[in-house]
């Protein structure tokens, strides 16, 4: 096979949660626990970190990894989703999987008896990664939660330390209703013995998360807004809370790397997008004539803050390239977004994509007023052709938003 043929049938024969939303959620982990048995057992082959939370799992992930390959270490690196290529959800310091790699995976993948018990798309990427990484001899591995915890593919792992950055409402239709509820779907990643990091959240998920860590005798250690941190170089406020949590979490990390010393954190924090290739957050895509910056933010908490960071730029107008998927409280959302902008609605170019008219009338009830294009790119050039040179151009909404304007 060739590496566009193993694409095709990634994504064409495997359900995949981020393109087809609840299809392709198989709420267990009989699938995943299958292909590790099939792989003899990869990841209890290397060291692991468990990265968990509603949102800043990404950031936290990669500022995690960049500190740890600054002091030495040959770090992997699994996260989701990907905005350009499907092998960055695969790295070690910063390269992505080959893709000979990925054929022979996919290649030994459907001549084995695994093929019948039918994975998803996000299980078997996950078992990939395993493999990879254990063949390549890693000597720690950051994994990134896919969703939830306790049902998560990657929540087959036993790790050094599990890091949980937030909680807020997202993914309601598989984690319930409620900060607790979800909290508690979260909480799945704490293990027996195995400390646990958490960011800076609301108290009642905070007491959600210190119950079951007491339960599992987890070592439960907490952020404080106070507590001082390294520089980073990844911009936006917000980025602040996922650099303490890396932070205190590297602190945690230092007995199991002798080499993590605080010069090689800071080094780390100040080197994440050139050591790990991460993008996609507050990325600035262009400085001035006019201004565009790039954000994932699609949830309620991410958009907040994606807003409070808008807020704090110099600009004359404000226009805002808008796609977003059909599975969010987009209702609820919408009344987050600035009324004195122009919109640009669109679709990003997947079955989960919410229509753009859908999201023209939608956004009318919250007076947020724009126009519909067929596609993302032509929603971006029509927003740049209106757009003078002291203007903001934002692209938002979802990953797969901002994922093809990167492309």
């Amino acid at each position: 096979m060739s590496y566009p043929e193993v694409l095709e049938f990634l994504f064409a024969q495997l359900p995949m949660f981020h393109r087809v939303g609840a299809a392709a959620y198989k709420p267990s982990l009989k699938n995943t626990e299958a292909l590790c048995q099939w792989l003899d057992y990869p990841e209890r082959k290397i060291k692991t970190i468990h990265v968990g939370g509603t949102n800043g799992k990404g950031s936290t992930s990669h500022l995690i990894a960049s500190a740890l390959q600054c002091a030495g270490y040959k770090v992997g690196l699994y996260t989701s989703p990907h905005l350009i290529d499907f092998r960055e959800r695969i790295k070690i310091n910063g390269q992505w999987i080959t893709e000979s790699a990925v054929i022979d995976f996919v290649e030994s993948y459907k001549d084995s008896h695994c093929i019948e018990i039918q994975p998803s798309f996000f299980e078997l990427t996950f078992a990939m990664a395993m493999q990879y990484f254990a063949q390549e001899k890693v000597d720690v591995a950051i994994v990134e939660v896919g969703m939830g915890g306790r049902l998560d593919s990657t929540n087959v792992i036993t790790p050094l330390l599990s890091v949980i950055t937030n909680v807020s409402k997202d993914h309601m239709q598989f984690l319930g209703n409620t900060i607790e509820a979800i909290a508690t779907e979260k909480a799945g990643i704490i293990k027996e013995h195995v400390p646990v990091v958490l960011g800076i959240m609301k108290e009642n998920a905070k007491s959600v998360f210190e119950s079951i860590a007491k339960q599992r005798n987890s070592h439960f250690i907490s952020c404080t807004p106070d507590e001082p941190v390294p520089d980073c170089a990844l911009k936006g406020e917000y980025q602040q809370e996922n650099s303490r949590t890396a932070f205190k979490a590297l602190e945690n990390l230092k007995s199991s790397f002798p080499k993590l010393t605080p010069e090689k954190i800071s080094e780390g924090f100040l080197q994440v997008q050139e050591l790990t290739g991460f993008r996609g957050r507050w990325e600035i895509i262009q400085k001035t004539n006019p201004t565009i910056i790039a954000d994932v933010g699609h949830n309620e908490d991410g958009v907040q803050w994606v807003i409070q960071q808008v807020k704090k730029e110099k600009f004359l107008r404000l226009h805002i390239v808008l796609g977003m998927v059909n599975d969010k409280d987009v209702d609820h959302i919408l009344g987050l977004f600035p009324k004195h902008a122009r919109y640009y609605f669109c679709k990003a170019n997947i079955p989960r994509g919410l229509d753009a008219e859908i999201l023209r009338e939608k956004s009318a009830v919250h007076h947020l007023i724009g126009d519909v294009y067929p596609s993302v790119q032509e929603a971006f050039m029509a927003a740049k052709k209106e757009a003078d040179h002291q203007d903001l151009i934002l692209v938002t909404g979802s990953f797969f938003t901002v994922a093809e304007i990167l492309n």
